[in-house]
């Protein structure tokens, strides 16, 4: 069964598309703002679409080290950086691990909440803005100037759900 919009793809998803969309992708929103999407950042955003849950950056050098040289810290994180900053990967805090974006339709700034299943570990994400701006709004209000605002909710995925 698949849904029309999924937050969490089907476990039976074609998994090799969802891959090649989102690389289509990074290499669009590259090209439209300039910038280069080296072999590195290629390499690095296809190592966190190996599966859809969040890899660790040491976890991510694992990954690269099965087809390359095993490159150094420095220039995963710095790869890491670039991606974050295009939108094109999210930092889950709590897991101090990263995630490439399932959505297309947002940019860095925009305001999103991670749905982390506790059972199989796959990270989904929605859309936030309304809750965030409340949250934010409510900070203000306390004299409080917030930067960054992260939603991280955890539970059970509706695939594990369908399996219990």
């Amino acid at each position: 069964m698949t849904l029309a919009n999924p937050v969490f793809p089907a476990p039976d998803h074609d998994h090799r598309r969802c891959t090649a969309d989102a690389l289509a992708h990074a290499e669009a929103v590259c090209e439209q703002r300039a910038q280069k999407f080296t072999p590195i950042r290629r390499q690095v955003l296809g190592a966190l679409l190996s599966s859809h849950r969040p890899l660790g950056a040491y976890e991510v050098i694992g990954e690269l080290a099965k087809s390359m040289a095993r490159p150094a810290p420095i220039t995963v994180y710095r790869a890491l950086d670039f991606l974050m900053a295009n939108g094109l990967v999210h930092r889950i805090e709590s897991r101090n691990a990263y995630l490439a974006c399932a959505a297309h339709d947002h940019d860095a700034t925009s305001a999103v909440a991670f749905l982390i299943c506790e059972r199989c570990g796959l990270v989904g994400e929605i859309p936030s803005a309304s809750f965030a701006g409340d949250l934010n709004a409510a900070a203000r209000a306390s004299g409080f100037a917030p930067k960054l605002s992260v939603v991280e909710i955890t539970g059970v995925c509706t695939h594990c759900q369908k399996t219990a």
